[in-house]
Order: structure tokens, then C-alpha cells, then sequence
């Protein structure tokens, strides 16, 4: 018996539609990476990119649980000296949701060559729109 290796060639692609209204961010964004990985797959393997595509809709109704909107804070340094930024999460909703959920996503999915290409294939929408109707995306 012979175990079967994935390739890029065999490979088929789904497209996915996650409804994030009224859910945790991170749950949403937990489901989303593992889509984007393949890791609901037979086929899976970790030095394959095997991923699906993903549109999360609806990313400004996410929910963020407990205190966390209030308290998480996301920091990034523009690389020049006293750089540091920092923007609470109860902004970084209001403003810019898809970033949030975006955060979310790239930090579950591995920081390598597959991984940055498996999150080339995630789109993340404010409202329920998407213009993505033509491949069919099954809904989740």
C-alpha cells in the first residue's frame, strides 16, 4: 500500500462564503484559516498549498467577547525611531473591520511562502456584497 502525495496539479479549488454577522472574530477567523490551509481535506498536507478560497461577508457585525473590545489594543512600528502606533480594537471596528478580521486570519495561518499565499486567497467584505457570485461560492 501506498500513501498518495498531493500535488499542485491535483489540486481543486472551492470557494467558500463565511457570514461573520454575530459571531466571535476569532471563531470566524479560526474557520477561515483552516479553509485557506486545507486542512479539512483528506488530501492535506503541511508542505502542499491545498487551500480553498474564502470571502468572509458581513466583517463589521463581528463580535468581539468580554472586555476585549475595549482592552485589545493592535500595535504596529513603522521601523523609524518612537514609530510605535497603537489603535484599540473599538476603533480599528468601527473604522476598519476588514483589517481586523484580516489580523485575525494571518495570525492563524503559518508565517511561510505557503502561508502568504494562502492568504492571498481570503477577501474580506464590510457588508453582506460580494462581487464573487460567478465562482459559485458555497456557503458556510
Amino acid at each position: 500500500m501506498s500513501t498518495t502525495m498531493p500535488n499542485p496539479q491535483t489540486i481543486t479549488r472551492k470557494w467558500y462564503v463565511i457570514d461573520a454577522a454575530n459571531k466571535p472574530l476569532g471563531r470566524t477567523a479560526a474557520k477561515a484559516a483552516d479553509l485557506l490551509r486545507g486542512k479539512n481535506k483528506p488530501i492535506f498536507a503541511p508542505h502542499v498549498d491545498c487551500g480553498d478560497h474564502v470571502i468572509i461577508i458581513n466583517a463589521e457585525k463581528a463580535v468581539l467577547t468580554g472586555k476585549k473590545l475595549v482592552q485589545k489594543v493592535h500595535y504596529h512600528h513603522s521601523g523609524w525611531v518612537g514609530g510605535m502606533k497603537a489603535i484599540r480594537y473599538d476603533k480599528l471596528m468601527q473604522e476598519n473591520p476588514e483589517k481586523a478580521m484580516m489580523l485575525a486570519v494571518k495570525g492563524m495561518i503559518p508565517d511561510t511562502t505557503i502561508g502568504r499565499q494562502a492568504l492571498t486567497r481570503c477577501r474580506i467584505y464590510r457588508g453582506s456584497e460580494h462581487n464573487h457570485a460567478a465562482q459559485k461560492p458555497e456557503q458556510l
